[in-house]
């Protein structure tokens, strides 16, 4: 029996685009339904479900940072932000809104797509974990500072742990660096951007000794890093 397809709420003023992401979304299989004033999301999404929100930053009613802090507040479906300005990806994560991605216009609506499709890919594999004893996954131990995979283990530092920890609860999250630096130091010591970059560069060198020609953690351009579980292909080694 065939499950109903995801629906994509689309929250677009500009009609024209709203349309055109729609048509790209509808013809790879999703639902949609379009909402063009920020005023009207909160309501909607409290009487209908939807699997997906794709956000312009920018909407008219109500600011869309406020719209993601308020969707969050009641549920954790994925969000995509849309936005014509780089500048404010910082912002948004920095505020910690919850967003799981971003678009920056002008954008290509086959990436609008792919995104859409990975997102919802990544969500699926935290909420419907199809994981067996015969699976290999990535396992962490606290106590030794570790990472396993398979019958293969090795040692982080307790920085590179937390690093690791941290983006391995929640994937498919980008944390900007601020954000990391905020969990990794409690203690509110000046690092620098580059202390955090230093750090994840030595992480994905041991990685690399671990997962050979996989690359499970994602610099995402302007705004920081993603852990993604899918490079983690099931098979024997």
């Amino acid at each position: 029996m065939n499950q109903p397809a995801n629906r994509i709420l689309i929250v677009e003023d500009e009609l024209k685009l709203a349309k055109l992401e729609a048509d790209y979304l509808q013809h790879a299989g999703f639902q949609t339904h379009c909402l063009h004033e920020g005023l009207a999301v909160i309501p909607w999404l409290k009487e209908n479900t939807a699997d997906l929100v794709l956000l312009d930053l920018m909407i008219p009613g109500k600011d869309g940072l406020e719209i993601c802090r308020d969707i969050r507040s009641f549920s954790q479906i994925p969000i995509i932000i849309v936005t014509a300005r780089i500048e404010e990806i910082d912002r948004l994560l920095g505020l910690e809104m919850g967003a799981d991605d971003y678009i920056c216009k002008p954008f290509s609506p086959r990436e609008m797509v792919a995104r859409v499709k990975a997102i919802l890919r990544r969500q699926q594999l935290v909420t419907e974990p199809h994981t067996t004893e015969s699976t290999p996954i990535l396992k962490l131990n606290p106590q030794r500072f570790s990472v396993q995979y398979n019958t293969r283990e090795i040692e982080l530092t307790a920085v590179e742990f937390q690093l690791l920890h941290v983006l391995h609860q929640q994937p498919g999250r980008i944390f900007s660096r601020e954000q990391l630096m905020d969990r990794i130091y409690p203690d509110q010591r000046i690092v620098s951007d580059r202390t955090i970059d230093s750090h994840i560069r030595k992480l994905r060198k041991k990685l690399a000794a671990l997962l050979p020609e996989r690359e499970i953690i994602h610099s995402v351009y302007g705004a920081g890093y993603r852990y993604d579980p899918q490079e983690i292909e099931p098979h024997a080694e």
